[in-house]
């Protein structure tokens, strides 16, 4: 490792209403330029605050072209969709739903046992070959998520591999790295990356040394190529979530919750839903 990732830009998340009325913390959000290929969007989400009003949620929508994480920190979602699958998102769970050709879905949270409902969604690119490929999920408990120790340092591995441990979600085709990292006061870690691919880190709680540079939460941090990231705390503690991926370096054209390559395809996508075949 002789290359370290030197921040390139902080972004700090804008709030956002999606679905039925659900305040969001969004710190990416799909663009025809691209700059997070192969990450699309990345929302924290959080319903909390009494003046907010009733916990709403995600009624039964559409996706194409793209995947979909889930990941609770507290509080559950209940989901369903048109392929008949139903089930609980738990604390500490993740969902990572590839829509490929269609899916028709429904995300409805619950608070947990402390009232509170936090979590994160992350949307994954799909290569212009996958894109109508059949939909499918990888369900993962938060018992078969595995957490890399060592003195100072706790990672909840969903993707990817980190000394020598791998994460549950397997076969993606953006090979993402996908981790919850807590850091314990005066900690030095370093992780290797591979050199091309798209990392970003979302710091929410505390704030520590990234490349030099403090940082607190709120805010999401991109990184310039390289071959490792080194994050070093001081005084406090800090807990964010990393990602990495291949880019694949293709045209998108994002439109609501569908990404496809072309505004063709785009076209098709919508004749589909109204001709009543975008589910097979």
């Amino acid at each position: 490792m002789n290359k370290l990732r030197k921040i390139a830009q902080l972004i700090e998340p804008q709030l956002v209403i999606e679905g039925a009325g659900v305040l969001l913390r969004r710190s990416i959000a799909p663009r025809r330029s691209n700059e997070f290929d192969p990450f699309l969007l990345f929302d924290h989400f959080a319903f909390n605050d009494p003046n907010e009003g009733p916990i709403r949620g995600f009624p039964m929508h559409p996706h194409r072209g793209i995947e979909t994480v889930t990941y609770m920190l507290e509080g559950f979602v209940r989901h369903r969709d048109s392929l008949e699958n139903q089930g609980t998102i738990d604390s500490g769970d993740v969902q990572w739903m590839t829509s490929g050709r269609g899916i028709l879905h429904e995300e409805m949270p619950q608070r947990g046992p402390d009232g509170n409902i936090y979590g994160f969604q992350l949307w994954v690119n799909l290569p212009s070959h996958l894109k109508m490929s059949p939909p499918r999920y990888q369900e993962v408990s938060d018992q078969t998520i595995p957490l890399v120790e060592k003195e100072g340092i706790k990672i909840r591995l969903v993707a990817g591999t980190v000394d020598g441990v791998s994460g549950p979600v397997t076969e993606i085709a953006a090979a993402p790295l996908y981790m919850d990292v807590q850091l314990a006061p005066g900690t030095d870690w370093t992780l290797p990356t591979p050199e091309g691919h798209t990392v970003v880190a979302y710091v929410f709680e505390g704030e520590a040394v990234f490349s030099d540079e403090t940082v607190s939460s709120v805010t999401m941090i991109k990184y310039e190529d390289g071959d490792h990231v080194q994050v070093k705390t001081e005084n406090s503690p800090v807990r964010f979530m990393l990602m990495a991926g291949a880019p694949f370096k293709e045209p998108i054209v994002p439109y609501g919750p569908f990404v496809m390559n072309t505004e063709e395809e785009i076209y098709q996508t919508l004749a589909d839903l109204r001709a009543g075949t975008f589910v097979k």
